[in-house]
């Protein structure tokens, strides 16, 4: 009966085609199961299609509509494709020659014995002629899985299978966490570093008198006594002056003006002739500076030695003051330096008489 079908389906095509050109029996189709094994079952996908052989360069081709179904319980998986086994290349001025394979991909979901339709491929050639090419339909076995009712046991279901942890996925963890912390001792190592270089808590600076007394080593000798470089002598040396006395005294010297700092070294223990003396050099700065004022070498000679004697001073003063601690220690006022009053006094007195201008 369904054999009967297919040569009526083949009828059907050949009237259909008759009118837009020859009908041409090209033999049969082939049906090619797309999974390995011997028998289809339920799900399994075929390749249902046909094969041209020495076709023509320039041949077209047109194939039927269809759709998501080829037959009853028979879907459509892939619409109809058509590829190129093999190439003939003939003579210079001749066209090549092509091995085809076209078809369309099919499945079934229900068992049964299935008999396809004919497949029917338009061919129209390179000098405009129109052919209808009928294949020979093929049939299929559906199958399902069997069941042996007799021996079946039905079981519990799997849980996930656990595989061990292995080394090459615990090692990039392990890396991972090696360059994190070496990355966070490396910023805790670079704030600790920063804090100790720039924050006042962490400084340890020198007492002020030490710090005057180099910044004061800078001037010795004649080389800025020229009237073009008096003001860089005179500048250098009342601003080293400045801030040590806001270090030692507490007195806001760099923003304040000659006569500003001195009415406030009244009050200090400061010597009188020692401030007069000090008085004089930085009014005599400011002629320099201000009034384009060239001092005298007998007046240039003293700056110098006018400032070293008025740190060393103030500063042999400041520890007389202080109270000795056992082993004679004695404390500065700057918190953080427990330093001897003996070594100190050595210090400044070698480095005030190396500060006497040398001779050139």
């Amino acid at each position: 009966m369904r054999k009967a079908l297919s040569y009526v389906a083949i009828l059907l095509i050949s009237a259909a085609a008759s009118a837009q050109g020859r009908i041409v029996q090209m033999g049969e189709s082939f049906l090619q199961p797309l999974q390995e094994r011997d028998s289809v079952l339920i799900a399994d996908q075929l390749f249902y299609g046909f094969e041209l052989e020495q076709v023509e360069e320039g041949t077209r081709f047109a194939f039927p509509q269809t759709g998501d179904t080829l037959m009853t319980n028979i879907r459509v998986v892939k619409p109809w494709k058509m590829d190129t086994v093999k190439v003939f290349k003939q003579k210079k001025g001749q066209p090549r020659l092509f091995n085809l394979r076209g078809g369309v991909t099919v499945t079934s979901f229900d068992e049964g014995l299935y008999y396809l339709p004919p497949l029917a491929v338009q061919r129209l050639s390179k000098d405009g002629v129109l052919d209808t090419l009928v294949f020979e339909p093929q049939k299929v076995q559906i199958h399902t899985m069997p069941i042996d009712t007799a021996t079946f046991q039905p079981h519990d279901i799997k849980g996930v299978i656990k595989y061990p942890v292995t080394f090459a996925e615990v090692a990039p963890w392990v890396a991972g966490g090696l360059v994190l912390a070496g990355l966070i001792a490396l910023l805790i190592w670079l704030v600790i570093r920063y804090r100790r270089n720039h924050d006042p808590e962490y400084i340890r600076k020198d007492p002020a008198h030490i710090v005057a007394l180099r910044k004061l080593d800078k001037y010795r000798g004649n080389s800025l006594w020229a009237p073009e470089k008096q003001k860089t002598f005179y500048s250098g040396i009342t601003d080293t002056l400045r801030e040590y006395i806001a270090e030692r005294y507490g007195i806001g010297a760099m923003e304040m003006t000659t006569a500003e700092i001195f009415n406030d070294m009244k009050k200090t223990d400061a010597p009188a002739d020692l401030l007069a003396e000090l008085k004089d050099l930085f009014e005599r700065a400011d002629f320099v500076k201000f009034a384009k004022f060239a001092a005298s070498d007998e007046d240039n000679a003293k700056a110098l030695p006018t400032a070293v004697r008025f740190v060393t001073s103030t500063y042999q003063a400041e520890l007389e003051e202080m109270p000795d601690q056992a082993g004679h220690d004695v404390k500065t006022d700057k918190p953080g330096h427990d330093v001897k009053a003996d070594k100190y006094g050595a210090m400044s007195n070698e480095v005030g008489t190396s500060l006497k201008p040398k001779e050139e």
